[in-house]
C-alpha cells in the first residue's frame, strides 16, 4: 500500500511538471552512507549534498545556513529516520523544505522505514532512560544487506522524481546488486573467523554489524545511550570484562575515545578506531571500502 500510494503521489508530480527531466537531481543526505548509495545509483545525474560528514555525530547538528540552502534546492531528502536526526532535520524541513520534501512524499526517504530495526522499544520511554530511540536502533547502514534493500528504494525514488533517466537508474542499480551480492559473499566468508568474539562499544552503533557477523557486545563505554562515561561505570565496565577474552573495545571517529583508552590501558583489550560510515578513514572512500575496511580492522584486532 505504501508503495502504490508513493507510485500514485510520483505520477501526479510528474504530471504537473512542464518538464519530468532534471539537470542534475538535488539530493540532500543527512549522513555520509546515503549520499554513497545514492551515488552509486545515480552517478553524474544527482548533486549530493551531505549535512554531515564521517567526524561529525549525526545525532547532534546544528541546522546552520548552508544545510538550509542546500534544503531548499533538494529533490529528494534520503536520511535514517528512526528519531536519528529529531533534534535538526524538522527544523530545517519546516523553515526551508518544499512541497514534495514533507514527510509522506515521494521525495523523502527514511533508510529506517524500509528494514527490519533492531531494539524496538515496547514499554514506556522516559529521559532517565538516556537517549535512546523507541522506534528502534538507527544505524542500519552497517549490515551491507540493508544497504541493497535499500539500493531498491533510492532507485525507485529516483525514477518517481526523474522517469527520463529511469533506465539509466535501473542499469545502474542491477550493476550495483550484482557487484553487492558478489561482495557480500566475500566478506561473509572473511569473516568467519569473527564469529562468537566479543567487544566493548562506545555507544549502541554498532549493532547491526555485530549481529550480521555474529559477534557480541560485552559492555557499553556510555553508562546509558548518550550519557558520557563515568569513572564508576568504567570501573564496573573494567571488571566486567577481566576473564572474558574480549577482542576489542569499539570507537566511532566521532566519539572521545579517552574513556576507552582508559580502559584499554587497564585491560589490555585493544582500542580499534572504526570508520563508521563512508569517509571515515582515509581508505572507506565508498561503501565497499567501508566495509573492506571495517572486516579488516575487526580481523587485525582478533
Amino acid at each position: 500500500m505504501r508503495k502504490l500510494l508513493f507510485l500514485i503521489a510520483g505520477l501526479g508530480v510528474l504530471l504537473a511538471s512542464p518538464s519530468s527531466a532534471f539537470a542534475r537531481m538535488n539530493v540532500f543526505a543527512c549522513s555520509p552512507e546515503w549520499g554513497a548509495l545514492t551515488k552509486e545509483i545515480g552517478g553524474d545525474l544527482v548533486d549530493i549534498k551531505s549535512a554531515t560528514n564521517a567526524k561529525q555525530d549525526v545525532h547532534h547538528l546544528r541546522a546552520k545556513p548552508s544545510l538550509l540552502a542546500a534544503m531548499r534546492k533538494a529533490d529528494l531528502v534520503f536520511c535514517t529516520g528512526a528519531s536519528l536526526e529529531i533534534g535538526w532535520l524538522p527544523i530545517l524541513i519546516k523553515k526551508a523544505g518544499g512541497p514534495n520534501v514533507q514527510p509522506e512524499t515521494i521525495g523523502w526517504l527514511m533508510a529506517s522505514d524500509y528494514v527490519e530495526k533492531l531494539d524496538v522499544m515496547t514499554e514506556h520511554v522516559d529521559r532517565s532512560m538516556g537517549h535512546i530511540h523507541p522506534e528502534g536502533n538507527p544505524h542500519v547502514h552497517l549490515d551491507p544487506r540493508n544497504i541493497s534493500v535499500l539500493a531498491d528504494i533510492v532507485t525507485e525514488r529516483l525514477i518517481l522524481i526523474d522517469s527520463t533517466n529511469a533506465t539509466t537508474y535501473q542499469n545502474n542499480l542491477k550493476a550495483f546488486q550484482a557487484k553487492w551480492k558478489t561482495l557480500i559473499r566475500k566478506w561473509e566468508v572473511n569473516a568467519q573467523t569473527l564469529r562468537g568474539q566479543k567487544v566493548v562499544v562506545y555507544h549502541n552503533a554498532w549493532a547491526y554489524l555485530l549481529k550480521w557477523l555474529g559477534m557480541g557486545v560485552i559492555a557499553s563505554l556510555e553508562p546509558k545511550p548518550g550519557i558520557p562515561p563515568t569513572v564508576s561505570h568504567l570501573e564496573t565496565v573494567l571488571v566486567r570484562v577481566q576473564g572474558k577474552n574480549v577482542t576489542a573495545i569499539l570507537v566511532a571517529p566521532f566519539e572521545n575515545e579517552k574513556a576507552a583508552e582508559w580502559l584499554s590501558g587497564k585491560s589490555g583489550i585493544p582500542v580499534v578506531h572504526m570508520p563508521f560510515t563512508v569517509g571515515g578513514n582515509e581508505k572507506s572512500k565508498d561503501l565497499p571500502a567501508l566495509f573492506e575496511e571495517t572486516i579488516l580492522l575487526l580481523k587485525g584486532s582478533s
